[in-house]
This record gives C-alpha cells, structure tokens and sequence, in this order.
C-alpha cells in the first residue's frame, strides 16, 4: 500500500521533471542572447558582437528542421529550432539597425540588386542580381537583405532535401552538418576576440549561459539517447565555450596592446 502511494507521487514529478526539461531545451537556447540584446540596446555598439554567431545558428537549425523530415527526432529538439530561428532574426534586425545608424559616408550594400532610383548605391548600368562580393557577405544595410538570403538558403537546401529524402546516407550527412555547424557556434566569436586581443563588448553573461546550457544540452542528449551526432557536436560546443572563457581570463588578466586601424574600422568592416 504505501508502495503504491510512493508510486502515485512519483509519477507526476517525474512528468514535470520531464516537461521542465523539454521547455528548457526549447527556451534555454534564447536566454543567453537576453543579456547581449539588452546590452546592445542600452549602448547602441554592436561592435562586440559577431553577426556571424546570427548566421551559424540559422544555417544549423534551419538544416536541422529539414533532418527532422527524414529522421523524427523529439519534437523539442525541433520547436527549439523554430525558437532560435526567430530569436536569430531579432538579433540581426537590432544589429543592422545599430550599425547603420552609427556608419557616416559608408556605402550601403545589399545581398539583392538595388533599384535605379536607389540614391544611396550609385551602380553601372549593368549589374548582377545578387551581390557576392565576400569582403561584404553578411554585412548589409538593411534587415530584409538577411531575410532574403535566409529565405534563399531555406528554399534551396529545402529543395534539395526533398529530391534526397529517401537516401538514408544523405539524411544522416544532413544531420551531421546540423549539429556540426552549430557546434562552430562561438568560433566567430573566438576569432573575433583574438583580432581585438580583447573581449570588450562581448557580453560574458551570455557566454557563461552558452556554456551551462550547452552542457546542460549535451547531457539531455546523452540521456535520451538522441542522434548520435548531436552528442558528438554538443560534446565540441561545450570546448569552443570554454575556449572563450580563456580569452576572459588572458585578456583581462593580461591585457594586450590592440593592433592599429584606420579611423572608424567597424563602420567599414565587421564580422
């Protein structure tokens, strides 16, 4: 009888034990980018900050949403995705406009065409409809170019995916280069921190919160015994984290003389 009744308890904890844990991998994933939001926002600087974290994590989820289709894997590994897709979204938009607006006489770049009557981008006549130039990939002027190239990436990987759905060896790549690719999450961030020899503006909040919930995502892998190339690149995630947590240490502790630059580098080039 109190077997039963020890039993009877123990269900229901075990229930909210489970659904607490699914919310936190949906949600968990955001709230390190709180800090850093909020952050940018107060100062109006996103020089701290690498857009290119934006583009890793949308590639990495935007592939994992598109694995999903050709292995079911738990559905909070997905809404996480749809989550961290928007959150991404958010950030760049913030980003831009920040950066924008503190940029004096910079010619504005755009990953389509500009119109003729565009009086900001004075073009040739004749001009390719999107512009690759790499030294300007992933910096442009306005928020909708990003949503476009996003949109671009979706419909052609999706495309892609759905002409290769049936091959067991091409979704298994898909999922490895997912996980992989956001386990790359802080590499932009690294090498940024080791161009500036500092981590002035970086939010360490956020880094702190990437590397407990990374471990924390690691763990909820292992347990429910998730693709295993979730938990190799989780396994790599938690290092790249820790990586950046040295450089707050050496770089505080001893600080480094900056390299020189031209007036107003940020405004001409970012990461």
């Amino acid at each position: 009888m109190e077997a039963a009744g020890v039993e009877w308890l123990l269900v229901p904890v075990q229930q909210l034990a489970s659904w607490g844990a699914a919310g936190a991998m949906v949600f968990g994933g955001v709230v390190p980018y709180i800090p850093q939001y909020r952050h940018i926002r107060r100062t109006q600087n996103a020089e701290g900050f690498s857009a290119y974290v934006c583009l890793v994590l949308l590639v990495a989820n935007i592939l994992r949403i598109l694995f999903w289709f050709g292995r079911r894997f738990e559905s909070p590994l997905l809404w996480q995705s749809i989550i961290m897709i928007i959150t991404m979204l958010l950030m760049l938009k913030l980003c831009t406009e920040v950066r924008v607006s503190n940029e004096l006489n910079v010619k504005r770049r755009s990953f389509a065409a500009a119109d003729s009557k565009d009086e900001e981008i004075k073009a040739p006549p004749k001009r390719s409809y999107l512009d690759f130039d790499l030294n300007y990939f992933w910096h442009w002027s306005k928020f909708t170019d990003y949503v476009q190239c996003v949109l671009t990436f979706t419909g052609v990987s999706g495309y892609i995916t759905y002409l290769w759905l049936d091959s067991s060896l091409f979704v298994e790549t898909l999922g490895f280069l997912a996980v992989f690719t956001e386990a790359m999450l802080g590499v932009p961030q690294l090498y940024r921190n080791y161009q500036n020899r500092s981590t002035e503006g970086m939010s360490v909040k956020m880094v702190l919160m990437w590397t407990s919930g990374d471990t924390f995502k690691t763990v909820y892998f292992i347990l429910n015994q998730a693709p295993f190339q979730f938990s190799i690149c989780g396994l790599l995630q938690v290092f790249v984290d820790m990586a950046i947590l040295l450089q707050v240490y050496l770089y505080s502790s001893y600080p480094q003389k900056p390299a020189s630059h031209p007036a107003h580098p940020a405004s001409t080039k970012a990461l």
